[in-house]
């Protein structure tokens, strides 16, 4: 009788441990993907948000996150991936890119959030597009080359295959070195995402995560 006390007693201690341990579970708070798709820097744990600039939710998530990105440590790489889920989705990742590739994103990107979604501008046409951009030192005709450039062309097809790996349906969303996917609707909101995301990237850090997504 004592022996079984004793091994119920250790039972019960592993059990809330590992409750301790692990507060999210797949299927639940995350999604593990079947196939882990392609992350921008293998030394680094990525985050990777999938989102788009029309997108109300994203909008009120954007200077959450950014504040939060600043907090992660040297070895985690954040980086935001806009949704192509056709028409003005793609139009506004073209955008996206187009400025990156003019090493203008960090400058004009949160004001693409203030225009759409507090100016009623939906950029949405090159004429509306080049107005937009000319206070920020981009001529017309350097706007239109990168806009139709090979490397534009190129990340746009590299965002079609991610959200695809990603297997997303919705914006935003989370993706954790390139393995699980964090789902606003399934954890109730903003700060519970990125409690989940960093939960996720503690995982990352062991040295079994690399071969073995957490399905607890």
């Amino acid at each position: 009788m004592r022996n079984w006390l004793s091994f119920a007693l250790i039972w019960l201690l592993g059990s809330l441990t590992l409750a301790q341990a692990a507060p999210f579970q797949a299927g639940k708070h995350y999604v593990v993907l079947p196939a882990p798709a392609t992350t921008q820097e293998p030394d680094k744990i990525e985050v990777a948000e999938l989102f788009w600039y029309g997108c109300g939710h994203c909008y009120t998530l954007e200077p959450i996150i950014q504040n939060w990105k600043t907090t992660l440590p040297e070895d985690v790489h954040f980086r935001q991936v806009p949704a192509l889920f056709g028409n003005l989705w793609n139009i506004h990742g073209q955008l996206f890119f187009t400025l990156e590739s003019l090493g203008k994103l960090d400058e004009v990107h949160p004001a693409i959030f203030q225009a759409i979604h507090n100016q009623s501008n939906r950029l949405d046409t090159e004429k509306a597009m080049l107005e937009f951009v000319a206070p920020y030192g981009i001529e017309a005709d350097e706007f239109k080359r990168a806009w139709g450039s090979f490397g534009v062309r190129s990340k746009m097809g590299e965002a079609n295959r991610l959200a695809r790996a990603y297997r997303a349906t919705g914006v935003p969303t989370l993706i954790v070195n390139g393995k699980y996917r964090i789902e606003g609707g399934m954890v109730g909101g903003f700060e519970e995402m990125l409690k989940v995301a960093e939960f996720l990237v503690e995982q990352e850090r062991k040295p079994t995560a690399a071969n073995t997504p957490v399905e607890r």
